[in-house]
């Protein structure tokens, strides 16, 4: 069985693990701290895959025991009635060792840069991505999550063009990272005087946050331009030049932040989007290069692709990878019931990886 074999490996691992970090000649060496993460990493998984080996080798005597002509027919009823509730709990436990056995994106435990833009759709698209926005702001709060403003380009009307925040906390990524791709909304817009539905759109962008290891970039390798910050319709909101535009040379990837007043935060919050701008094309090249890596079954996360409609009239919310439908768009987008949706792909994402591994 595939299940076993990669449980007698994990286990064959963690023992030889914890021979070598017996007999290791230098304790605080690198090798020895990799080894110490390693085995700490697998120690809560062969504490499953033990549980799970007692069960099934006490599930093998009561068996043995309700088959038994010599045994007093009460002990009979008595293990086969055990029997049969320990069978019916091994699936949840052997799920449960299947879902640590997933191989982790070392990602998901990183925090996370989110863009958001309005799409096709004029000052409507402008409008929903500015609510969409402020969606995933309020999720952050609820999860305590801190969210803070990298750059907000606002239109007249109040919606955004573009904005972009890092969100830091406990599985940052890993709850956001299926957001990526285009939302689309339906309803009827505040300036349109004929009642008409229409429909417009905005992209979604969650990347890992990038550590300095993580990409390498040379000072040679960029040009930084400074202008003046402007607010909603070409409003200067300073004086000074202190608003940054940072354009990686050798990508072409082009990034601007002028929230602050300081041309050197303006800087630094540049770099930290550049940074993980970089660092997901990076895992993306790694994705498609290596042919045993899966794709996401809930989706690429490509920017183009459609992933979710927002329908006003229907009060609905509807995420078209897993064909999930939710009539609770005001709690969606005020981030109370956005984890309805985040469980269920997450969910959706661990079953089918689940049924590879079958």
């Amino acid at each position: 069985m595939k299940l076993d074999q990669s449980l007698e490996q994990v286990v064959a691992r963690w023992r030889e693990l914890s021979a070598l970090l017996n007999d290791h000649p230098e304790p605080g060496s690198t090798a020895y701290t990799n080894m110490l993460r390693e085995h700490h990493e697998l120690q809560p998984l062969v504490e499953h895959v033990e549980a799970l080996q007692s069960k099934r080798r006490e599930l093998a005597e009561l068996d043995a025991m309700r088959q038994d002509p010599e045994a007093e027919s009460e002990m009979r009823a008595l293990a086969e009635e055990e029997y049969y509730s320990l069978r019916d709990a091994l699936p949840a436990l052997e799920q449960e060792v299947m879902l640590l056995l997933l191989p982790k994106d070392e990602a998901d435990a990183r925090n996370a840069i989110l863009e958001v833009r309005a799409g096709t759709g004029g000052e409507e698209a402008a409008l929903f991505a500015g609510e969409l926005f402020r969606m995933y702001q309020r999720y952050a709060q609820l999860r305590g999550w801190r969210f803070e403003l990298l750059d907000y380009t606002e239109t007249e009307i109040g919606g955004i063009k573009e904005a972009s925040a890092a969100i830091t906390g406990r599985d940052v990524f890993s709850r956001l990272k299926f957001e990526s791709g285009v939302h689309r909304v339906q309803r009827v817009p505040v300036t349109e005087s004929g009642g008409r539905i229409h429909t417009s759109a905005a992209t979604v962008a969650v990347l890992p946050e990038a550590e300095d290891v993580d990409v390498e970039i040379e000072d040679k390798d960029l040009r930084i331009d400074t202008f003046r910050s402007q607010g909603a319709g070409g409003q200067h909101v300073n004086t000074t030049d202190s608003a940054i535009r940072i354009t990686h040379l050798p990508s072409g990837v082009v990034v601007q932040c002028q929230d602050e007043k300081s041309q050197h935060k303006n800087k630094l919050k540049a770099m930290k989007i550049l940074r993980a701008r970089l660092y997901d094309e990076k895992r993306r090249q790694q994705a498609d290069d290596l042919a045993a890596t899966r794709r996401q079954q809930v989706g690429s996360g490509d920017r183009s692709e459609r992933i979710r409609t927002y329908n006003f009239p229907q009060g609905r919310v509807t995420d078209h990878r897993i064909n999930l439908t939710l009539h609770k768009i005001d709690k969606i987008l005020a981030g109370e019931a956005l984890d309805e949706v985040i469980d269920a792909l997450i969910a959706e994402d661990q079953a089918a990886r689940l049924a590879s591994m079958q």
